[in-house]
């Protein structure tokens, strides 16, 4: 009697090489393996971007919570130092491209692996559309020229939205050619990028320190907090924060295309998380103190560039939002980088339309470039909601933050399960002979809670709040948006796998065919 094996499970290899290589894991190096210690760092702190993201949030946490809304960033920092922690175990498991779709699917089996890749490279996707958009924010900011259409800037404004349309397909077609172009032109751009965001990012908290008109007791002040009273302004205000923090896991991405991966991935998905929010801390609560007022309005529409205008001067200001300028143009590059390296991963295991296609790696250059330009296009698409009500620009940002924390879950929850099960192990050692990163006994007690944080956030974010998501009222489709598109992601990869199914096995098609 013979037995075969489940192909919908994916067994560990027998044991962990400690030199980088994909054979035990059945697959052969295409990509490029060029990226060191900070360019795999870059890739992580470059997708968090605490520029892009806290200029292009703060005035919505402000508008809803007021100043206490500062005090759910470190909440929401230390839930995903959490999970963090538990992707720095698998970074260096499995240094493999596709990092959330790979982990899932060897920790649990290959149907709900393909479910978390789904989610996580549509949000992915989203999250591209979303970065583009912050362009908004800072350039007619900058220049009133740069308002291409209408005369009210504001993001939310009908005017502003179509302008945040514009600038947004103009650089997406920008990070399009270089994701193509060549694998070390992209990580340049990267170092270059970050180095200059982490510079911008240490000048505007020194600066805008020295200009303070308040004390750091204003953040215990609820301002203009919603109705529903501190503990409900603080949960609409962990918004900014949820948004920012996310993509850390870029660096396990990138990990087929890193020197070292299972010593450096590790590490360095914890090192960006931690210093992006502690950068992007220090931003929020030098931007209360420096702020002009705080009751005229102004900071709930305009946030942090109205901040840095008004007390820095014009041409610091402006100098210094240009900087911004070029933590959201490299932002959008990273995010598009990582959702390029989710769709060649999950293709390289055919489990994509067109995956001959999709998987292609350019030998010159060591990029695939269709995944590029999907993501490019459909991005630039989804960009063409901002055209119809401006309400679409908070719609698809909170869309990718909810999409990203479900497929972080679904990464944790299956890692919770081995773990009780006493079938995870982090055994082997690195690259250098050192063992490889493990939370030792800490793993149960931290898995659990990163679980139970990343669940509670993807309820709050996802809860179709009328005062949030449709503040005009009479478009329920936007309240109820980031739950449509959810169920329709998760609809549309049913559909999907049901086709597929039957077109591999016809008989599944023709009920009582034998």
């Amino acid at each position: 009697m013979t037995t075969t094996a489940d192909p919908d499970v994916r067994p560990d290899p027998p044991e962990p090489s400690a030199d980088g290589s994909l054979a035990e894991f059945g697959y052969r190096q295409e990509l490029h393996r060029s990226l060191g210690r900070y360019a795999s760092f870059a890739a992580g702190f470059s997708f968090i971007s605490v520029l892009t993201t806290v200029f292009q949030f703060f005035a919505f946490g402000y508008a809803f919570g007021g100043p206490v809304f500062f005090w759910a960033w470190p909440a929401v920092l230390i839930g995903q130092l959490l999970v963090a922690a538990c992707f720095a175990e698998l970074a260096a498991q499995y240094p493999i491209s596709g990092a959330i779709y790979q982990w899932s699917s060897r920790l649990s089996n290959l149907t709900f692996g393909w479910f978390a890749g789904w989610i996580m490279v549509i949000g992915q996707i989203v999250v591209v559309a979303a970065a583009a958009l912050a362009l908004q924010v800072v350039l007619p900011a900058i220049w009133s020229g740069f308002q291409l259409v209408g005369d009210d800037p504001a993001p939310t404004s009908a005017s502003g939205a179509a302008n945040a349309a514009i600038w947004g397909v103009v650089l997406l077609a920008l990070t399009t050619f270089v994701n193509v172009i060549d694998n070390r032109a992209m990580s340049l751009i990267n170092r270059i990028g970050v180095t200059a965001e982490i510079i911008g990012a240490i000048l505007i908290v020194v600066l805008l320190l020295t200009h303070s008109e308040r004390t750091p007791g204003i953040t215990f002040h609820t301002g203009t907090a919603l109705e529903s009273g501190l503990f409900g302004a603080l949960l609409v205000g962990s918004f900014t924060a949820a948004y920012v923090m996310i993509g850390f896991d870029s660096a396990g991405e990138m990990s087929e295309e890193t020197r070292n991966p299972r010593r450096t991935a590790p590490r360095t998905i914890l090192t960006a998380l931690a210093s992006a929010g502690l950068l992007g801390g220090l931003i929020i609560l030098a931007g209360l103190l420096a702020a002009p007022s705080l009751t005229d309005g102004r900071l709930g529409v305009e946030g942090l560039s109205y901040v840095l205008t008004s007390s820095l001067g014009d041409g610091v200001g402006r100098a210094l939002l240009a900087d911004v300028v070029v933590a959201i143009a490299v932002a959008t590059l990273a995010i598009q980088t990582s959702a390029c390296r989710m769709l060649f991963s999950m293709a390289r295991d055919g489990q994509l339309p067109f995956s001959a296609r999709l998987a292609k790696v350019n030998p010159r250059t060591g990029m695939p470039s269709a995944p590029a330009l999907v993501v490019g296009v459909l991005a630039a698409a989804l960009l063409l909601l901002n055209f119809a009500s401006p309400e679409a620009f908070l719609a698809i940002g909170t869309t990718c933050i909810v999409m990203l924390y479900l497929a972080y879950a679904m990464v944790t929850g299956p890692l919770l399960v081995r773990r009780l099960k006493g079938t995870f192990t982090t055994t082997g050692t690195d690259e250098t002979g050192k063992p490889l990163f493990s939370l030792g006994r800490w793993g149960i007690p931290v898995n659990i809670l990163a679980l139970l944080y990343g669940l509670l956030m993807t309820v709050n974010l996802a809860w179709p709040r009328a005062a949030v998501y449709d503040p005009a009222g009479g478009h329920w489709y936007f309240q109820w948006f980031t739950v449509l598109f959810l169920a329709g992601t998760v609809g549309g990869g049913v559909v999907y796998r049901l086709v597929r199914a039957r077109r591999r096995n016809p008989a599944v098609a023709a009920p009582g065919a034998h």
